[in-house]
């Protein structure tokens, strides 16, 4: 273990420790979460120590929480009693063993199991004007000093609570189904797109092959390649809006009656996308950099709802005369084709 993630309580009673902050959801299973939290009985005053991990959604702005307003929804938390020990007592492993090491007589083993149906983490990229919290799906680890586990009357100091926030990710799988390939037609121009295979990694450049026969009695001028990111905010609400995450011309003359056959390469990168407001990143952990969110794996028979956020890809490739002079593209003639993306993260070797 290279790396320990600890977090104390403002009153100093309780510390908070994690190995790790990357939780690998496997598709039939995802990583456990083993910690530790150092209690220092002295100062509870009878009162009782608890551990929670919370699946949350938030969609507003974190500072309105405290005038009353709450922008945030909980999909899914669990709390056991650490303090005094009560019915969690879980096996040991080599990750509580390494983090006892640091905690020293006072720290308590936990385990928590994250479900296989919760959403992973989602940011959504927040525009310069909001320093709060972004809106998106979390993942936080919390201790904390309280009479009972949840009572809503009972109010929890900020000064009696540590936590930690994590992150649970998905890799692409290690075997994928072929390319896809779409064909349209319109306005006398066919035009056909395919992928070389079915899912691309993050950072990865994406060859684009199109095939296209203009009988439009025009010439052809430029392709245009458009990759789209689709969230839609299933949760709460029916938001559903669309950024374009890669947007390239390329010149390409097509006379009338001939054909296209060429390979074009792009590649979708957060460093390009940094000033579009709201658009889907993989859960971003404070002050580490992300990437663009991972394409959403809906398995048979989840529930939309309870994914919080879902985040879609499609390539949309355009072949245009553009028209230009005082009537603009009213004069231009067109035909798209467009055809689903799966972007995910590798897994590690």
């Amino acid at each position: 273990m290279a790396k320990v993630f600890k977090k104390t309580s403002g009153n100093g009673q309780l510390t908070l420790l994690l190995g790790k902050r990357d939780y690998v959801d496997h598709v039939d299973s995802v990583d456990t979460v083993e910690g530790v939290l150092k209690v220092d009985p002295a100062g509870l005053n009878g009162k009782k120590a608890w551990i929670q991990l919370c699946a949350a959604f938030r969609y507003g702005r974190e500072d309105l929480d405290v005038i009353g307003l709450s922008f945030r929804k909980d999909i899914w938390f669990q709390q056991v009693q650490l303090y005094p020990p009560a019915d969690h007592k879980p096996a040991k492993t080599a990750m509580h063993e390494a983090l006892m090491t640091k905690a020293g007589e006072q720290g308590i083993p936990f385990t928590f199991q994250i479900p296989t149906n919760l959403p992973c983490s989602v940011t959504l990229q927040p525009g310069d004007e909001d320093k709060s919290k972004a809106c998106g799906v979390d993942y936080e680890v919390k201790g904390y000093v309280a009479d009972a586990a949840d009572n809503p009357d009972e109010k929890i100091e900020k000064k009696d609570t540590c936590r930690l926030i994590i992150r649970k990710i998905q890799f692409a799988p290690d075997k994928a189904g072929s390319g896809p390939s779409q064909e349209a037609s319109k306005n006398s121009i066919n035009i056909t797109a395919s992928l070389d295979k079915e899912i691309y990694y993050h950072g990865e450049g994406i060859p684009i092959k199109v095939k296209a026969t203009n009988n439009s009695g025009k010439v052809m001028k430029k392709v245009q390649i458009k990759i789209d990111q689709t969230t839609d905010v299933v949760l709460y609400s029916a938001d559903k809006y669309t950024k374009s995450v890669v947007n390239k011309e390329f010149d390409e003359s097509l006379d009338n009656g001939a054909t296209l056959d060429k390979t074009f390469t792009v590649t979708p990168l957060m460093s390009e996308n940094k000033e579009q407001k709201g658009l889907a990143l993989d859960g971003r952990l404070k002050d580490e950099d992300t990437n663009l969110a991972s394409t959403t794996i809906l398995r048979p028979g989840m529930e939309k709802e309870v994914l919080g956020i879902l985040v879609t890809y499609k390539v949309k490739v355009t072949l245009t005369s553009g028209g230009g002079g005082m009537l603009g593209s009213l004069t231009s003639t067109e035909a798209t084709v467009e055809v689903p993306l799966i972007l995910m993260n590798p897994k590690p070797a």
